[in-house]
């Protein structure tokens, strides 16, 4: 898929910005809590998934290995039944992509892939995940919210990640000193008829138990 690459004007601190896809492994530097990959897709590919009936988008949760997420979300596509063509394949191989370059940097065979339908506040409160890392992308819609605040509080700058850029954040499992206090939500959307489509990814260590 081509990509459009934006400048970055403003970001909160601890957030480091990505220019190409291999520079998310900042993830592991001192002081980094976020990655965020500028991009933003080519208009025809968002003109498409924007029209799209909120029932055609694909969704579904699963756990597997990185080689079979292809598969998987062509059959979450099938399901659903999103239009089959170039637009459709291009969604499969960016979420593929993407899944393929976190495991590689998070060193894990297995993923949890959510594909969700996003109608309302979601998680609406401002928090930190308990987990290693996340990648989150919001492929329609308003994408995620984030900030900065140490004593847990609302933020009092908020930053909106773009639709389309990949953010990918460190969880409460992951060691981190001194604390950083990037926090992150859901958009507030609840009313406003909007439909997010949003992919999660998470490493899974046992898939045998977990969920």
């Amino acid at each position: 898929m081509n990509f459009i690459c934006e400048e970055i004007i403003e970001h909160a601190k601890g957030v480091v910005i990505a220019r190409e896809p291999q520079d998310l492994i900042a993830i592991r530097e001192h002081n980094c809590a976020a990655t965020l990959w500028k991009r933003k897709f080519q208009s025809d590919f968002q003109t498409w998934i924007d029209q799209l009936p909120p029932e055609n988008l694909p969704e579904g949760r699963l756990i597997l290995p990185q080689n079979r997420i292809a598969d998987a979300v062509h059959q979450l596509c099938e399901i659903a039944g999103t239009p089959e063509g170039s637009a459709c394949d291009m969604l499969v191989n960016d979420i593929d992509a993407l899944a393929q370059l976190f495991s590689a940097l998070m060193g894990t065979e297995y993923l949890r892939l959510r594909l969700e339908k996003v109608t309302d506040n979601a998680c609406r409160k401002f928090h930190k995940d308990a987990i290693t890392a996340r990648l989150v992308c919001t492929y329609r819609g308003q994408g995620t919210q984030y900030g900065t605040s140490l004593e847990g509080d609302e933020p009092q700058q908020i930053f909106n990640v773009p639709t389309g850029a990949p953010i990918l954040l460190r969880g409460t499992l992951w060691p981190e000193t001194p604390e950083s206090g990037l926090l992150h939500r859901s958009p507030p959307i609840d009313g406003t008829g909007e439909t997010r489509l949003l992919l999660v990814l998470d490493p899974v260590s046992d898939p045998e138990n977990d969920v």
